[in-house]
């Protein structure tokens, strides 16, 4: 059964294309490792609510942008070496640092029980 790990963070406006490379370049390595899919998104309508929102959970500040990705996996098996892989492979350091606050991040492994 396919897996899925999910990211929220709050990017700053001004990193949208040093966020955008750093992500492609990630996300190529991620699929050539086994990943099915992975999308990145850009919020543009991410309201602010009265008790809690996509804002807050990341703390995300005026200048920033909330950003909602995703990965698709084949299995948790695939996502957990391709986790392991991307902590260790020389290739994911050459990419430099996250072009946000990486400890803002909220991020988590899922398995779909609806997909239509």
């Amino acid at each position: 059964m396919a897996y899925v790990d999910g990211f929220l963070a709050a990017v700053p406006k001004a990193n949208k294309d040093a966020y955008l490379a750093f992500s492609s370049a990630a996300d190529a390595l991620f699929r050539q490792w086994g990943a099915t899919r992975v999308v990145e998104c850009w919020g543009d309508d991410v309201p602010k609510g009265s008790v809690t929102d996509f804002w807050r959970a990341v703390a995300a500040k005026d200048d920033e942008v909330v950003v909602f990705s995703w990965v698709e996996y084949p299995d948790k098996e695939t996502r957990d070496a391709i986790q392991k892989r991307m902590m260790n492979d020389p290739e994911m350091a050459k990419l430099g640092e996250l072009p946000l606050d990486g400890k803002r991040m909220v991020f988590g492994g899922f398995t779909p029980i609806v997909d239509v």
